[in-house]
């Protein structure tokens, strides 16, 4: 097993199990992937949810951490997000293991082996940080690795990776444009009785429409929520998915409404000059993290919005 690219088989699960969950019912869900230990994300995602009225839900669908290396950003990142509620990526899994099998995030192989190393490296610096504290280790171990939800009439089902496995690249925008790939995720759908997959973990945003079974299901890829998706776009995303529409100061990048329910990919505005000097005290030029994300993190991916939504 290479690290970074091979995953145990613990990383795994039946697609089945998730039309075993009843789901929990809810008006205003929030998923929200790859916060990537942004402290000031945190806080501007928290100050949107404070303009939704009523009752809402939010889920960390995984990693959560990943450049909070400074103790104090790390005891505050997971104390926050676990007050919401969360499910463990591979970062968490990883950081919860005794023993070190590189990052987990098992890149496929258009994926380079530069970036496979540094991720391994940054797991590694992670991992010496999470050491000073075992009980909170423990207790990223024991997180979920999915959940059900039912917002109207849908059935959302909230994953790291896929439909298989916490750390699967299926829903990976580069898989969906394969038409193959397509109907294994069109299988999915059916096998889990979902109507909506929430994801992350792949970094890149997508949502996608497959045609199913029971008509359409869709699959919403977050990208991440602490760092930019788009050129030219500094901003992180998190993924709405509501009975009602978003309140009248929440923009919407992109969306859908289906069979009554919204569909939004929500802008996390953060402050970007203070996290990037945040990044560069934490990671400096030369560290791993500085070569494999500070030209994201200051002008965004080659990636466009236009490329995104696919419905």
């Amino acid at each position: 097993m290479i690290s970074g690219r091979a995953c145990p088989v613990d990383y795994t699960y039946r697609t089945d199990a998730l039309a075993d969950d009843v789901g929990r019912a809810a008006e205003v869900l929030y998923v929200v992937g790859g916060l990537y230990g942004n402290l000031l994300a945190l806080d501007a995602l928290e100050r949107g949810l404070a303009l939704e009225r009523g009752e809402i839900n939010v889920v960390f669908n995984g990693d959560f951490n990943w450049f909070n290396v400074d103790p104090v950003s790390y005891l505050e990142i997971n104390r926050r997000v676990l007050g919401w509620g969360a499910l463990r990526g591979n970062v968490e899994t990883e950081l919860a293991r005794d023993e070190d099998l590189g990052c987990g995030c098992g890149y496929p192989p258009w994926v380079a082996d530069e970036v496979v190393e540094n991720s391994n490296a940054i797991m590694r610096r992670l991992r010496a940080v999470a050491s000073a504290a075992p009980a909170l280790r423990h207790r990223l171990g024991g997180l979920h690795r999915h959940a059900v939800f039912r917002v109207g009439d849908l059935r959302v089902a909230a994953v790291h990776g896929d439909a298989e496995s916490l750390a699967g690249w299926g829903f990976a925008q580069e898989s969906l444009r394969h038409p193959g790939q397509l109907r294994t995720v069109a299988q999915w759908f059916s096998t889990g009785a979902v109507d909506v997959f929430a994801c992350t973990h792949t970094c890149l945003p997508v949502l996608q429409a497959v045609d199913t079974d029971a008509g359409k299901g869709f699959v919403v890829n977050n990208g991440a929520a602490g760092m930019p998706n788009f050129a030219g776009d500094l901003r992180g995303l998190v993924t709405r998915i509501a009975v009602r529409p978003l309140p009248p100061a929440t923009d919407s990048l992109y969306g859908v409404r289906y069979r009554g329910v919204f569909i939004d990919n929500v802008p996390v505005a953060y402050d970007r000059v203070g996290w990037a000097e945040k990044f560069i005290a934490d990671w400096p030029p030369g560290s791993a993290a500085h070569r494999a994300y500070y030209e994201r993190i200051t002008h965004g991916p080659r990636y466009r919005r236009a490329a995104a939504l696919r419905v």
